[in-house]
């Protein structure tokens, strides 16, 4: 996983924790949206997404 989709993935994740927390978002869908806010963190933390394998994506730069 590259350092942008890293990125992308933490902005995304705080910007649903944002949302949530100032009751923009809530109910089922603020619960549903929180989880895959943590799924962004957590994938961006171990630099491993199972579905970019499962797809054969990756966005991380090959090093020659």
């Amino acid at each position: 996983m590259g350092a942008v989709d890293k990125v992308i993935r933490v902005v995304i994740a705080a910007v649903i924790a944002g949302l949530y927390y100032t009751g923009t978002i809530s109910g089922t869908l603020g619960i549903v949206l929180l989880v895959f806010a943590g799924v962004f963190v957590l994938t961006s933390l171990v630099s491993f997404c199972p579905l970019y394998t499962l797809f054969g994506i990756s966005t991380c730069p090959n090093k020659q």
